[in-house]
């Protein structure tokens, strides 16, 4: 972590006219970790219409949240979900599922991404959700540890049609 000054945010809700602003970011992101040589959503340069319709329905059902600081500036985004069959499957516990975590790259560095998942988790906590939950590509190894240090632990895999997920939970 740099010796970047901490930055305060908040969650805003994303309505449906969101849709341009948050493909932007899923391909600003594709298009930083592209740069990086890591094959991780490369899908979101050219977005895939059945990934158009998982962002839309995601923004009709009040899903979405953009990060933005207190100037009111987006510096990311997040999906967080109350139930998510699709990686999930059907569950009777209670938890949120963490989806489409952007945190734009003049951002990185200063523990955004940590700060975001904890202010998650105790927003979960107050619903008496028993995890935080969320996947990512298996083979964006970094992302994967950085997920494991946060106290995130492998429950699972998931296959999907662009990618194979490892499933990670939080106990709260």
């Amino acid at each position: 972590m740099s010796n970047l000054e901490p930055i305060e945010f908040e969650f805003h809700p994303a309505d449906e006219e969101a849709l341009d602003e948050v493909l932007a970011l899923f391909k600003e992101t594709a298009l930083k970790i592209q740069a990086k040589n890591v094959d991780h959503w490369q899908y979101w340069i050219h977005p895939p219409i059945e990934k158009i319709a998982w962002v839309k329905e995601g923004l009709s059902r009040g899903e979405y949240y953009f990060i933005r600081d207190l100037h009111e500036k987006t510096i990311g985004m997040v999906r967080i979900m109350e139930k998510d069959e699709y990686y999930w499957g059907l569950r009777d516990d209670q938890a949120f599922y963490v989806h489409s975590l952007v945190i734009k790259e003049a951002y990185n560095g200063r523990g955004l991404g940590a700060l975001v998942l904890q202010k998650i988790a105790i927003k979960a906590r107050a619903k008496d959700c028993e995890f935080l939950r969320l996947d990512a590509v298996a083979t964006n190894v970094k992302l994967c540890r950085f997920y494991e240090s946060l106290g995130f632990v492998k429950v699972g895999v998931k296959k999907v049609p662009l990618s194979s997920n490892n499933l990670y939970q939080l106990p709260l």
